[in-house]
């Protein structure tokens, strides 16, 4: 059997790469390589989860699961003590179902696993991993099996600091730099990725195996930070030299990547097929929706008074810190869920919502939320509030925010306690879009075809086709019927059987109370605070 090749891009979005393709950018064709699979083969915009966000939409794409059923939400979940709030970070041991990887080996087959978030701590799979969102200092314990760290070191060129997120480079973000700092932003950027390809590449030509996924994340943050320099809506008219020179750079990443692409397809050998999605999609974001001061004008939460003193100005900075839980029925947890939780009484929190009175009261929380205005202009900031069953159904929805809300410019909120609510951004700001993108070619995959949107889910049932497994009745997504021609299907049907292990899932395999340490949970939250996805 051929070899499977999937590469994530994360958030990789056709708004950005389209021009690349075409070559209706003022670079011409960007993206040979990914332009000819685009011509050749078979590509789709990838419908996201529910809230499209790093951990549950990747989550979904290794366990072939929507949220509900996988249990991972966010980078950070919580736990109401009544008159205080406990923060920790998601892991591999929230996850509620096997993965892709684990399924692959009961079937004999074998996988490398590069750069995915929510793998560390890793379980036991038929090949390699190197899980993503793990500082160098601790990747050499997260790497799977034990040997592994040494064989990737020898790699020319290897650092595990160029490798890992880099916390302290992170935390130089702003939501708006001066083109020079921006240029140095994005140069410092690009060995990152060339890491991960090496790494990748290296293990594709040694190991074969007949997986291999490698997650390639410079494409979510460069167009976080760079979003106006990549926008074909933006990037319009006369620009100043400093900010030519940034787009420079910039569009260089994008050459780099497509070598990449170009060289493990190379790598996988003849015969292979290569699978590239994306998380999510991207757009500009042009408000500041600071929701918890909006539920405070509402009634639903309270802040602490402040007495002034420099710890309680780092209070009011902070998420929910300085709340006042014994009067707060309704908040917002993190800028990055878009989520709003309903305290509900308990032995806790006896200041709760009573079971009763829930139905009642979220209804009147919607209605509240949908007629939030941006004061200066009128114009309705939430444009959608999905309840969790609706959002997030599956056993572990109890985990979920009771709503998710959909900004009007699918923004992430704001959790400070500042005024206005609502403020307009000088420049757009690059944030999350639900509609990512999918590519395939390979033997008997359809030439030149724009199918239907797929959701984010078919990727797992398309790889694990590609690969000829059979696909379990537990994974929700499809293979669409236009993916290959008509005589492939005679020969490659489908085969829907067999099912996954509950008891094989990582949350089943690892030990909870092994927990990470107290400096590598800090570096992930600077990490997420330097991205925007939590506040400080």
């Amino acid at each position: 059997m051929s070899k499977t090749l999937l590469v994530g891009l994360d958030g990789a979005t056709f708004t950005v790469l389209k021009p690349f393709i075409e070559g209706t950018c003022e670079e011409g064709v960007v993206m040979p390589f990914l332009a000819a699979l685009v011509k050749e083969g078979y590509s789709a915009t990838l419908k996201s989860t529910a809230h499209p966000l790093t951990p549950p939409a990747w989550t979904s794409v290794v366990t072939g699961r929507t949220p509900g059923n996988h249990g991972i939400y966010d980078f950070v979940r919580f736990e109401d003590m009544g008159n205080e709030m406990f923060f920790t970070l998601y892991d591999s041991r929230d996850i509620r179902t096997e993965t892709l990887w684990q399924v692959a080996g009961r079937e004999n087959k074998s996988v490398v696993s590069l750069n995915f978030p929510m793998m560390a701590p890793p379980v036991e799979i038929p090949g390699s991993l190197v899980p993503g969102f793990v500082s160098w200092k601790h990747l050499r314990r997260n790497t799977y099996p034990s040997e592994l760290y040494d064989r990737i070191a020898k790699i020319d060129g290897f650092d595990p600091k160029e490798l890992s997120w880099d916390f302290e480079r992170e935390s130089q973000i702003g939501e708006i730099m001066p083109d020079d700092e921006l240029y140095e932003w994005v140069k410092n950027h690009l060995p990152r990725d060339d890491q991960w390809f090496n790494i990748a590449e290296t293990l594709m030509k040694e190991d074969q195996p007949d997986l291999l996924a490698v997650m390639l994340d410079g494409t979510d943050k460069i167009q976080h930070q760079a979003w106006h320099l990549l926008d074909p809506e933006e990037w319009k008219g006369e620009q100043p030299e400093s900010r030519k020179k940034c787009r420079e750079i910039v569009v260089e990443y994008f050459r780099r990547v497509d070598g990449y692409l170009q060289a493990l397809y190379t790598a996988a050998g003849p015969g292979s097929h290569m699978v590239i999605v994306s998380d999510h999609g991207f757009t500009g974001s042009i408000k500041l929706v600071r929701i918890n001061k909006y539920l405070e004008e509402k009634g639903y939460l309270k802040y602490r008074p402040s007495d002034g003193s420099e710890a309680a100005k780092r209070r009011d900075m902070a998420n929910f810190a300085n709340l006042d839980w014994n009067e707060t029925k309704a908040f917002c947890p993190t800028p990055s869920s878009n989520g709003v939780v309903i305290r509900m009484k308990s032995e806790k929190n006896p200041n709760g919502v009573e079971p009763a009175e829930y139905e009642s009261f979220r209804a009147q929380l919607i209605e509240d939320l949908l007629a939030m205005t941006d004061p200066e202009t009128g114009e309705h900031v939430i444009t959608n509030v999905m309840t969790r069953e609706d959002a997030f159904p599956g056993p572990a929805m109890e985990n979920a925010p009771d709503l998710t809300v959909v900004l009007c410019d699918h923004g992430f909120v704001s959790v400070r306690d500042r005024s206005p609510r609502v403020v307009s951004r000088p420049v757009p700001f690059g944030t999350h879009h639900p509609d990512g993108v999918f590519i395939m070619t390979g033997p008997g995959v359809s030439r030149g075809k724009k199918g239907a949107d797929m959701s984010i889910v078919d990727t797992t049932s398309v790889v694990a086709h590609a690969m000829g497994m059979h696909v379990p009745v537990e994974f929700e997504g499809k293979v669409p019927a236009d993916l290959y021609t008509e005589a492939w299907f005679d020969t490659h049907p489908v085969e829907i059987s067999g099912h996954t292990d509950a008891s094989a899932a990582p949350m089943a395999q690892l030990d909870k109370d092994e927990d990470i340490s107290d400096e590598q949970r800090a570096e992930m939250l600077a990490q997420l605070r330097a991205l925007g996805y939590i506040e400080d």
